[in-house]
C-alpha cells in the first residue's frame, strides 16, 4: 500500500510536468504569434509585388496564379523604369558606403582619444559631446543646412557631386557610436597600452595594431548600423537634394515616380509599383547578407545585440 506521502509527491509530480507542458505549448504559440505578425508586412511586401493594382485595392492576400507571370513582367519592368533604379542604387550604394567608412574613421579616432589619451578637460568635453545626443534631430537638421547653404551646396543649381556631398558631410560622425566604441575601448587591459609603449610603439601603432583587432565585433555592429541607417535615409536627402535624379533610392520612391494619370487628371499612387520598388530595395540588403553572413552573426553576437 502506498503511503499517503509518496501519493501525494506522485501527484505533485504529475502536476508540475501538465504544467510545464503547458506552459511550453503557451510560450510557443506566443513566439509563433509574434513571428507571424513580424514577417506578414514583409510576406505582403513581396506578395503585393506580384498582383495587379485592382486585386490590391480589393484587399487580396494571395497572388493570382493565373495572371502570375504577367503582374511580374509588368510590375518589375515598369518600376525598373519608372525608378531609374539602377542610377539611384548606384548613388544609393556610393552614399551609404561613403558615410559608414567616414564614421567609422571619425568613431575610432574619437573613441580612442576619450578612451586613452589624456588631456585637460577631456571628461567634461566627453560629457558635452554625449550632451548632443538629446539634441533632437530635426534641430540639427536646420543648423546642419543653413551650413551647407553658405557653403553654396544647395540651390536649384546644384550639382550631382554637391548633392552627393550634401547627403555626406553632416553625418560623417555620430555620438551614439563614438560612445558606444569608447566603452569598448575602455575595456582593453591598460597593461596592454602599457607594454605597446615600453616595445616603442607610438599611439598611432596601438591603435591600429592591437584596439581595432580587439574591438572588431564593436566595429562590426556599428558598420552594420551605420550602413543600413545611411542606405534608408529619407529625411536629410530629401531635404538636400533639389533634383530628384540625385537622391537615395528610398527617397524616389515616395517622388512620384510611381503614379499614374487616372481618368481625372490626377496622379494615382499605384501600390503594386511601391511593394515591387521596396522589393527591389531590400535585394542588395539580401545579397550583403548572403555574401558576409558569418561576418554579421560574429560580429553583431559577440556585441551582444541579437536578433
Amino acid at each position: 500500500m502506498i503511503p499517503n506521502r509518496d501519493k501525494d509527491s506522485v501527484k505533485q509530480g504529475k502536476r508540475d510536468r501538465v504544467l510545464k507542458i503547458v506552459g511550453l505549448v503557451i510560450t510557443y504559440v506566443f513566439l509563433f504569434l509574434a513571428a507571424a505578425l513580424a514577417f506578414f508586412p514583409f510576406y505582403y511586401m513581396i506578395a503585393a509585388s506580384f498582383m495587379d493594382e485592382s486585386s490590391i485595392l480589393n484587399g487580396r492576400m494571395i497572388p493570382e496564379f493565373a495572371s502570375l507571370a504577367e503582374n511580374i513582367a509588368y510590375n518589375y519592368s515598369e518600376t525598373f523604369t519608372r525608378l531609374n533604379y539602377f542610377h539611384h542604387v548606384a548613388i544609393t550604394l556610393l552614399v551609404a558606403t561613403s558615410i559608414t567608412v567616414l564614421q567609422l574613421l571619425t568613431t575610432i579616432l574619437a573613441a580612442f582619444a576619450f578612451a586613452r589619451l589624456t588631456f585637460k578637460g577631456r571628461d567634461v568635453l566627453f560629457i558635452a559631446f554625449l550632451a548632443t545626443m538629446m539634441i533632437p534631430g530635426e534641430l540639427l537638421a536646420i543648423s546642419n543646412y543653413v551650413t551647407l547653404s553658405n557653403l553654396g551646396l544647395t540651390g536649384l543649381e546644384q550639382t550631382t557631386f554637391q548633392a552627393i556631398i550634401a547627403m555626406i558631410i553632416p553625418l560623417i560622425a555620430s555620438s551614439f557610436y563614438i560612445y558606444l566604441l569608447r566603452q569598448s575601448f575602455l575595456q582593453i587591459p591598460n597593461e596592454l597600452y602599457l607594454a605597446a609603449k615600453i616595445d616603442g610603439k607610438t599611439d598611432w601603432g596601438y591603435l591600429w595594431k592591437v584596439m581595432v583587432p580587439l574591438a572588431s565585433p564593436t566595429l562590426i555592429t556599428i558598420t552594420i548600423l551605420s550602413f543600413i541607417s545611411s542606405w534608408n535615409g529619407y529625411i536629410w536627402p530629401s531635404l538636400v537634394v533639389y533634383n530628384n535624379s540625385d537622391t537615395l533610392i528610398s527617397v524616389i520612391i515616395r517622388k512620384g515616380a510611381l503614379t499614374m494619370q487616372g481618368p481625372d487628371g490626377n496622379y494615382i499612387t499605384q501600390y503594386s509599383w511601391q511593394m515591387t520598388a521596396s522589393v527591389l530595395t531590400v535585394v542588395p540588403f539580401l545579397i550583403i547578407y548572403v555574401i558576409f553572413r558569418k561576418h554579421i552573426m560574429r560580429g553583431t553576437g559577440r556585441a551582444g545585440i541579437k536578433g
